[in-house]
């Protein structure tokens, strides 16, 4: 898996994705490649609550030159180069009045910052510190190319994978973010190989919708057409974002703190035995905040590796493929597939004989060979879960109060369930 996911990487990270425009297009459709995606066009002007969606933009070049026509900024080396949104223009500045339109980050001279103005008309360039501070007194050139539509659109991507039954699992992702790796290609690359998993298995308990949306402005329209809908149908849900670096996990609750996506999450870290984070629910980050929003509340989560904010890189160009590992990409992948499976099995059972313990050996569920540490984990099990299925007991409680795999747990409650001993809940 790594490797293709490198080779999407590649194709992926010179697109100038935004809030609009052709790159979030070409985006979607590499991504189709991956997974199947319905692909959506949002009109610019589509009210969604307190917003609307905004103008097409794209940008056909940019670039600053000296008054000798020696290159200083060139938007296709580099397009966190150009400010995010930025309108046209065309003229000769001094160094004095060019410097209004330059943004750097003094702290990491080094590195170009990644800058938009969405919703206030500008233009602007940005640069390494280092390289502003070299700027000579001179006449420079300013070039820029972009276009606005008013009648253009929003382009947004699903894909919706039918369960055993209409309860749905959310995954979302954004795509609005030009060339940074964690903090966007990550993401979507990520939801997409979970999504191309996921349409791979047989006999899923849940539906499964998985979005990919422009930060922000997309989650608020997609809440304003779905969000009621969600409200009565989603079990959990997740926004996958800065996944790629070699950092812990970080888990961000949802906003509740004690849903199904959060107790899940918690407990597949907790059992795979390494160091994370686990946070409360706080109302900025991505679009986790939309979702949580008072009106909405859903049990969506976000689990990360190191978290937006929390390292240098972040909305820079240092955050580029040296930054992130495939590696820990592909085990992203995996242990976001492990959540699901707890989700998938975590059934609340009804123990048939409650009356005292049933006698497993005449079942022959009593284990007769193996190590003795493999048999007494193994009737513990079996133990547990007969004990704690009462009708208000999931497995992930009972994974929780036992401190016993889920997946041993699980595979108890099979056997159990088999036997006559268990039965399923029915369904809320």
């Amino acid at each position: 898996m790594k490797e293709e996911l490198e080779k999407y990487f590649d194709r992926l990270w010179p697109l100038n994705r935004s809030l609009t425009g052709d790159g979030n297009r070409e985006t979607l459709k590499i991504l189709s490649e991956i997974t199947g995606i319905n692909i959506s066009e949002i009109p610019s002007g589509t009210e969604c609550f307190d917003w609307k969606v905004p103008e097409e933009w794209n940008v056909n070049e940019a670039r600053i030159t000296d008054s000798k026509g020696n290159k200083i900024i060139d938007y296709k080396d580099n397009n966190l180069h150009l400010l995010g949104y930025s309108e046209s223009y065309s003229g000769k500045l001094d160094l004095s009045e060019l410097r209004k339109h330059l943004f750097s980050l003094p702290g990491q001279p080094d590195s170009i910052p990644y800058l938009t103005s969405y919703y206030k008309k500008r233009w602007g360039f940005c640069m390494s510190d280092r390289q502003l501070r070299k700027l000579k007194e001179d006449t420079y050139e300013v070039l820029i190319d972009s276009e606005f539509d008013p009648s253009g659109s929003m382009t947004i991507g699903e894909s919706m994978i039918k369960g055993d039954t209409d309860k749905e699992i959310l995954l979302s992702t954004y795509i609005c973010h030009p060339s940074m790796a964690n903090n966007e290609l990550s993401g979507p690359l990520v939801a997409a190989f979970i999504n191309r998993e996921l349409n791979n298995r047989k006999n899923l308990r849940y539906t499964y919708r998985t979005v990919f949306l422009p930060e922000t402005i997309g989650s608020i329209y997609y809440l304003s057409v779905n969000g009621e809908f969600l409200k009565r149908e989603l079990e959990a849900g997740f926004v996958i974002t800065c996944i790629g670096d070699n950092g812990k996990f970080t888990y961000k609750k949802s906003r509740r703190g004690d849903t199904l996506s959060d107790r899940a999450a918690l407990l597949v870290l907790r059992e795979k035995g390494n160091e994370f984070n686990a946070e409360d629910f706080f109302p900025t980050g991505s679009d986790e905040r939309q979702y949580c929003s008072p009106g909405f509340d859903l049990p969506v989560g976000s689990l990360m590796r190191t978290r937006y904010g929390k390292y240098e890189e972040y909305h820079t160009s240092a955050d580029n493929k040296e930054f992130i590992s495939f590696e820990a990409m592909e085990e992203s992948v995996r242990t976001y597939i492990e959540i699901l499976d707890v989700i998938e099995n975590n059934f609340t059972y009804i123990n048939q004989l409650p009356e005292c313990e049933p006698q497993l050996g005449k079942r022959d569920l009593y284990p007769t060979l193996g190590s003795s540490k493999n048999t007494e984990e193994m009737v513990s099990s079996l133990m547990w879960v007969l004990n704690m299925s009462d009708g208000k007991n999931d497995m992930i409680s009972i994974a929780e109060k036992s401190g016993l795999p889920f997946e041993l747990l699980h595979r108890s409650a099979l056997k159990l369930e088999e036997s006559g001993l268990l039965k399923k809940s029915e369904e809320k």
